[in-house]
């Protein structure tokens, strides 16, 4: 039996302006990415022209949320992920969980896709390359050099601005 295919649609997805063909798949977002678009603009009709073609919108449960954040936070991007990028990553999480069908997301987000790879979800890239190494983001001070793991802005230790570096890459 062929597992059903569905596609979790991120903003850039609906920005990249390229030609989806969505067939023999479910189109899945979060009900939040308009907010991510101009009303009335190219980018918003395509998203109603997606409406039309079947787009379902969906909200993760707060359970999941909660789960991508704290998986975000392992690798530092947390903060590099906007809320509705964290319930995309949550929808194809849960989807993946619990549908028995292959969830892939459809992002150009670097974030996203570095996130998704920690998870162990699929991404696939619109417009750009895609991700070819797997990041860990932490906070460096630009002062005295030391490394934190938690966000933080001003070093405790010299008062200095802080600002994010990897400190890994693994090929994906």
């Amino acid at each position: 039996m062929v597992k059903s295919k569905i596609l979790v649609l991120d903003t850039s997805a609906i920005l990249s302006g390229k030609p989806l063909n969505f067939e023999n798949e479910r189109i899945i977002t979060t009900e939040h990415i308009s907010n991510e678009l101009k009303p009335g603009g190219r980018d918003y009709q395509n998203l109603q022209f997606l409406k039309e073609k079947g787009l379902i919108f969906q909200l993760p449960s707060k359970n999941s949320i909660e789960y991508i954040i704290k998986k975000a936070d392992e690798i530092g991007d947390k903060e590099r992920l906007s809320s509705v990028d964290i319930e995309i990553l949550s929808l194809a999480y849960e989807l993946s969980e619990k549908d028995g069908s292959e969830v892939v997301i459809l992002t150009d987000d670097y974030s996203i896709q570095n996130t998704a790879n920690h998870l162990g979800l699929k991404y696939k890239s619109i417009s750009q390359k895609g991700i070819t190494k797997k990041f860990k983001w932490v906070c460096r001070c630009r002062g005295c050099g030391k490394k934190f793991k938690d966000n933080i802005s001003i070093c405790p230790i010299c008062g200095a601005d802080t600002k994010k570096v990897v400190i890994r890459e693994k090929d994906i």
